[in-house]
């Protein structure tokens, strides 16, 4: 009888045993499966966060949004600062104004006068927009590419500088034949610029085709009557 208790206790001790050992063991692996991935949740935590820090910091870098909340468009901006200041600029554009005269700020007509002696009259009218001086009071007039077709200054003429502005004109005069006989060369057109220098001559078709012989021309005038062209 006594051998049966104590086999059964036996068996219950070890009953015992075996179940605080499964216990323990579940604890272990318990702790164990917590641990894991308490350590790894700070590590994912971590790595969202260093993402979204870099998403943010590679959006900031680009950002045109200022802390305000405000938008600004930097570079469409500019251009458009600029394009405004280059139209305006554009608008308010008075190079030619109050500047000397070149030859392509006027537009020349030309008239033949039979009084009080035959010679070539010339009007020259200031362009649309332009007001300029004829700070060279002789304008350079020539026949053809020779030397002997250029004109002489002789001196007449009015006052130094000339304004051209709206309907005011200048005058000049040339004459084109001043020697005897028969000799010269016909011509159907003049060139006329404002000065020797002037890198747009103006090439203007005369009434008829006159012969040119030593011509001479006037200084510039506001009244035709003081550019009759007379040798002096």
């Amino acid at each position: 009888m006594r051998s049966r208790l104590a086999a059964r206790s036996t068996r219950l001790v070890l009953a015992a045993a075996t179940l605080t050992a499964l216990a323990a063991s579940t604890a272990c692996s318990a702790e164990g499966a917590t641990g894991t991935d308490a350590s790894a949740a700070p590590s994912s935590a971590s790595s969202a966060s260093s993402a979204s820090s870099a998403s943010s910091a590679a959006a900031g870098g680009k950002s045109e949004t200022p802390a305000d909340g405000s938008t600004t468009h930097g570079n469409s901006l500019s251009a458009n600062s600029s394009t405004g200041d280059e139209g305006k600029s554009g608008d308010d554009d008075k190079s030619g104004y109050g500047q000397s005269c070149g030859t392509n700020d006027l537009d020349f007509t030309i008239t033949w006068e039979a009084q009080p002696i035959s010679y070539y009259l010339v009007t020259a009218k200031a362009k649309s927009g332009i007001t300029c001086y004829l700070d060279v009071n002789t304008p350079s007039v020539s026949f053809g590419s020779r030397a002997d077709g250029v004109a002489s200054p002789v001196g007449q003429g009015g006052e130094d500088p000339v304004k051209l502005s709206g309907s005011s004109v200048a005058y000049t005069g040339i004459n084109v034949k001043t020697t005897e006989g028969e000799g010269g060369t016909q011509f159907e057109f003049v060139t006329i610029a404002t000065s020797e220098d002037d890198p747009n001559p103006a090439e203007v078709e005369l009434p008829d085709a006159p012969t040119v012989d030593k011509p001479i021309v006037t200084n510039w005038s506001s009244k035709r009557n003081e550019v009759v062209p007379h040798l002096v």
